[in-house]
């Protein structure tokens, strides 16, 4: 019988091995990674599209485009597609981002048959029904109406705009802007970004040779690279900080969002990063939350993040406070910063985040989807294995000096944009 006054012996982890994909190329050059790693007759296929053409008087261009994807073909209507997909147990989720747009697939391996033909229907004869596009717009001005009275998508907004202006990563959307979109933007930003030129397919799951076979034969062949498009690239200066106050006098509570633009994944200090950040406010046992929550009891939550997007990196602390206590939360922000920009982090606080941060990526490897996730990460970022690697290194090794240096390298509270949304 297991003695449960007695902690199990602790072990450290030694190591974590990534399943790496093999990488094919489709008939008509699109790209094909390739994890196979499951037990169960089942695939996901995630076909990844970057966001092009960005153009700011059609900010909802990607966005619409991608939410209506599965709305309806020349022959399929959204239900017959819905239909077609549910009867064989599989699944379908367009998803949009800042950098790219997906559609991913989740099916069992003997329906392939059945539901590719629906996907590349869908990838390459979709119509956006103008019924749909009128749903859509009516349905987003609403929950957009909800969500501006709302103080911490106010402050996200604001903070965006400040660090990023009216590129797609810092563009504030209004109701005029779900006005402004028409089928004709839609299908023309549809030629445009959904085509084998800007397209990458990730597989996962139980995927063999037969699989890959259908998938070729599927996407491969009669579906070609017509129309000239442009990668969305943007840059940004450096903020010199500034406090950008929303006044809303009948808020109990107030919105706080600081932070400024960073290095993105591909920097070389990015993993000894997110361990600085991971101490400050990256996990439960922070010490924004063992301060500012535990301590001060000013909120439920508080965190901060490193952020890589592929234009850009970015550094965030965001929470919501009592407006009372609102001015007193942004001075023990500001002593959190200070104290790791002056004092050691004690040996014993550096070691419980370096076993979590090691425990949580092992924990994020949990099957073939999981693998790819991983994958994804890396190469949309344009890197390599070497990434995780260095990673892994950086989390067992780096010492307080160097998170120290780090801190007052990266960090003046003063250069923070500061972003609150509140009663004053």
């Amino acid at each position: 019988m297991i003695n449960r006054t007695i902690a199990p012996e602790f072990r450290s982890i030694e190591e974590i091995s990534l399943l790496q994909p093999t990488h094919r190329l489709l008939d008509n050059g699109i790209k094909l990674y390739v994890v196979d790693a499951g037990e169960q007759e089942l695939v996901r296929l995630e076909f990844i599209f970057n966001n092009v053409n960005w153009d700011v008087s059609r900010p909802l261009q990607a966005y619409a485009t991608n939410a209506l994807i599965i709305e309806g073909t020349s022959s399929l209507s959204s239900y017959q597609i819905s239909e077609s997909i549910d009867s064989y147990g599989a699944f379908i989720q367009p998803e949009y981002s800042f950098d790219y747009s997906s559609l991913t697939l989740y099916t069992l391996s003997k329906h392939l048959d059945n539901v590719l033909p629906v996907i590349r229907e869908v990838l390459t004869d979709a119509i956006f029904p103008q019924e749909e596009l009128d749903t859509l717009i009516r349905t987003q001005k609403q929950k957009l109406t909800v969500s501006l009275e709302k103080n911490d998508v106010i402050t996200r907004r604001v903070f965006n705009h400040s660090l990023f202006g009216d590129s797609i990563y810092g563009y504030s959307i209004e109701a005029e802007d779900y006005d402004r979109i028409d089928r004709e933007q839609l299908l023309d930003y549809y030629k445009k970004a959904y085509q084998p030129g800007n397209c990458v397919i990730i597989a996962s799951g139980k995927v063999d040779e037969l699989t890959i076979s259908k998938i070729n034969r599927q996407f491969g062949t009669g579906w070609s690279t017509s129309t000239e498009f442009q990668k969305n690239v943007f840059s940004f200066p450096q903020t010199k900080g500034g406090v950008f106050f929303t006044e809303k006098p009948d808020s109990l509570q107030s919105a706080i969002r600081i932070g400024q633009i960073s290095v993105v994944r591909s920097h070389p200090d990015f993993p000894a990063l997110q361990f600085l950040n991971t101490v400050l406010g990256g996990y439960f046992g922070s010490r924004l939350m063992a301060n500012i929550r535990e301590d001060k009891g000013y909120t439920y939550g508080i965190g901060s993040a490193q952020v890589s997007l592929q234009n850009a990196g970015y550094f965030l602390i965001a929470s919501e406070v009592g407006s009372d206590v609102c001015s007193s939360t942004l001075t023990e922000i500001e002593k959190e910063i200070s104290l790791l920009k002056t004092t050691l982090i004690p040996q014993e606080e550096l070691e419980l985040v370096r076993n979590y941060m090691l425990g949580s990526f092992l924990g994020s490897l949990e099957n073939a989807f999981s693998h790819a996730e991983k994958f994804k990460s890396i190469f949309l970022s344009n890197l390599d294995y070497d990434y995780y690697s260095r990673y892994i290194q950086v989390i067992k090794t780096i010492s307080s000096d160097e998170l120290l240096q780090l801190a007052n390298k990266y960090w003046n509270f003063d250069g923070f944009n500061k972003v609150i949304t509140g009663k004053k």
